[in-house]
């Protein structure tokens, strides 16, 4: 793995982790669209990649099955995980400071422009 994807996979993990703090998100919202764009992932390794990210508190069981399918990046997943710890940590710190009002509209322009962004690639 490349210096430049370590740094990418790191920032993916960061910025999941701030909106997971802020709006409970973070796998497939953020980390899987983000990996088949800037890392150039399949879906299916960026679906098992995510998981893996998430592995303890989430997806055990079906994280093995996408390790058995040859889909999974067992070291981007730790550095997804590690930019998740720090970045959600951040997003919480945000979020209470932030008004219910302006959260809802931010995480409705969120999941528009993820819209567009997908049905723009496809």
């Amino acid at each position: 793995m490349s210096a430049t994807a370590v740094l990418i996979a790191l920032a993916i993990g960061l910025v999941a982790g701030v909106l997971s703090g802020i709006f409970g998100i973070g796998g497939g919202v953020v980390m899987v669209p983000a990996m088949v764009f800037f890392l150039g992932y399949s879906q299916k390794t960026a679906t098992g990649t995510s998981l893996g990210a998430l592995i303890l508190p989430v997806a055990a069981l079906s994280v093995i099955q996408y390790a058995k399918a040859g889909h999974l990046e067992v070291r981007t997943s730790l550095l997804l995980a590690a930019g998740i710890f720090i970045g959600s940590l951040a997003g919480a710190k945000v979020a209470l400071g932030t008004g219910d009002q302006t959260l809802r509209r931010l995480f409705a322009v969120l999941l528009v422009a993820t819209a567009v962004r997908l049905v723009v690639a496809s």
